[in-house]
């Protein structure tokens, strides 16, 4: 009798079906989509100094608080509104991680002005394609890289607030700026397609 092949995956997830999920559809696809690349500025901000973990549990929370994500309207949010989203227990009560929110907004209305939209600012960071990493072991994958700090550099001259290497660095990742599957992981090769695009 045969038994059903394990699939092996990277670590990291853990035994968490929201992460396991998270993992499998989203970590690491390329994000060509603008509103998507502000959501996960969004996200990747206030998980600074937490997990990953505690992040993705709130995210419809973020997404109710943060009209669906839609860059124009947070941009509008006033200090009312920060008070009330301060009192909201489905995000990370937060004052600066709430404001550089409001602030990121508009500042990603001007990147979209300049460059026609945010996707095409941040690919060009890595010259346009997916970087392909090989590693074998999820200790191998660094928490910052020169790109992640170039782009991080470019964002605070820019304005941008929460944008460190390590959080920008995360957003790459997790928009598929690169791929940091380990190469025994099941979504390395199929990230390597190209065929996932969001």
């Amino acid at each position: 009798m045969k038994t059903a092949a394990v699939k092996k995956s990277c670590s990291w997830p853990g035994a968490d079906e929201l992460m396991l999920a998270y993992h499998d559809t989203e970590w690491g696809v390329p994000v060509r989509d603008d509103r998507k690349h502000f959501e996960f500025l969004v996200l990747e901000a206030a998980q600074a100094g937490l997990s990953w973990r505690t992040i993705l549990h709130r995210r419809e929370g973020y997404r109710r608080a943060f009209a669906a994500f839609d860059p124009e309207k947070v941009s509008r949010f006033t200090a009312k509104d920060v008070e009330k989203l301060l009192t909201d227990t489905g995000i990370i009560r937060n004052r600066l991680k709430v404001q550089s929110a409001v602030n990121n907004a508009a500042r990603f209305l001007e990147i979209q002005k300049e460059f026609g939209s945010f996707d095409a600012y941040v690919w060009r960071f890595v010259g346009g394609k997916p970087k392909r990493n090989r590693w074998k072991i999820v200790k191998e994958v660094p928490a910052t890289t020169p790109e992640s700090d170039a782009l991080s550099k470019d964002l605070k001259l820019r304005g941008f607030k929460f944008v460190g290497s390590t959080v920008i660095y995360a957003h790459m990742q997790a928009t598929g700026l690169v791929n940091d599957h380990i190469v025994s992981c099941h979504r390395y090769a199929g990230l390597l397609t190209g065929g996932d695009k969001k």
